[in-house]
């Protein structure tokens, strides 16, 4: 079982870099919040840690659920993917998720002060496994489980912007903890909408946006929500760095260049890729800006 284990997650969600994911995912909103609310003496400790455990914990039953749910599909669109394959079983994964979800619902019980927020995430990941009891209506549309399940990000987002203000007694609703709601979330959309964009020559039988609605349209729309995302970054950073203000600014001008590119002609690059490098110099950006007025103060 181990070996077939260590098979499933280095293929399908590499255990310790996603532990990292995790943390860098719960220390970007963490600080981000409480630095725009001027909060510079930070409480750390092991809630913080149990925070980042369940970003990992949550997003590697997404993981699993989706990979249950696709399992027939992938059977004859990815067959040499680890459970279709056969080299991984399901109840290998199902256990060794299990035993991962019981030690962040422990966690969580005894240790954090957003319990009722760690139930409301977990109860829209239950949801999203179960299609929503739409499967029928969902599974056939690439629309409308788009709209249905990747909100799941901002769901994360406000169990760690719940956490960080009831700890340090701050007001939920302005326009940090708004903004703050949306900032991974616009990623992750424009990412998932964007692998799904293809050149007309490299369509399949796989279902596509572009194939739904032409790469031109499903590209601007990626392009839009781009353009949205960083003007929540703008606001986020503005008070705590002009010069990633600037950084910011001049990726978010090449990004919508490649889009452009693309639209004129898709047979150049995989968007996807594009998109990937974006969001790796965005995120990193925005951990830059933390660090560095941390460090030196605002510049």
């Amino acid at each position: 079982m181990i070996k077939r284990l260590y098979i499933y997650y280095k293929e399908r969600y590499p255990f310790f870099s996603r532990i990292l994911l995790g943390i860098i995912v719960f220390c970007e909103i963490y600080f981000i919040v409480l630095l725009n609310q001027g909060v510079t003496k930070f409480q750390l400790g092991f809630q913080e840690l149990i925070g980042g455990y369940t970003v990992f914990a949550f997003l590697l039953w997404l993981r699993v659920a989706d990979d249950l749910k696709d399992y027939e599909t992938d059977k004859k669109l990815f067959p040499d993917r680890p459970l279709p394959s056969g080299r991984v079983q399901i109840k290998d994964v199902v256990i060794s998720c299990a035993v991962v979800q019981g030690i962040a619902v422990l966690l969580n019980i005894l240790f954090m002060p957003n319990i009722i927020f760690f139930i409301i995430l977990y109860v829209y990941g239950y949801l999203m496994s179960k299609w929503f009891f739409q499967k029928s209506k969902i599974q056939p549309s690439l629309p409308l489980a788009l709209i249905t399940h990747n909100p799941v990000q901002a769901f994360v987002n406000l169990y760690i912007i719940s956490f960080t203000v009831i700890k340090y007694h701050l007001d939920f609703v302005n326009l940090t903890t708004i903004m703050t709601l949306f900032t991974l979330y616009f990623p992750a959309l424009i990412w998932e909408v964007s692998r799904k964009i293809k050149a007309p020559k490299d369509e399949n039988d796989y279902t596509t946006y572009s194939k739904i609605f032409g790469y031109k349209k499903a590209t601007r729309f990626v392009m839009i929500v781009t353009i949205m995302d960083i003007i929540t970054n703008f606001i986020l950073v503005w008070n705590l760095s002009k010069l990633s203000v600037f950084i910011l600014f001049v990726l978010v001008s090449w990004m919508t260049y490649k889009f452009l590119q693309f639209m004129k002609d898709p047979t150049q690059f995989p968007i996807v890729e594009k998109v990937e490098r974006y969001t790796y110099l965005q995120e990193s950006t925005m951990l830059f800006t933390i660090v560095l007025y941390l460090i030196v103060g605002k510049i």
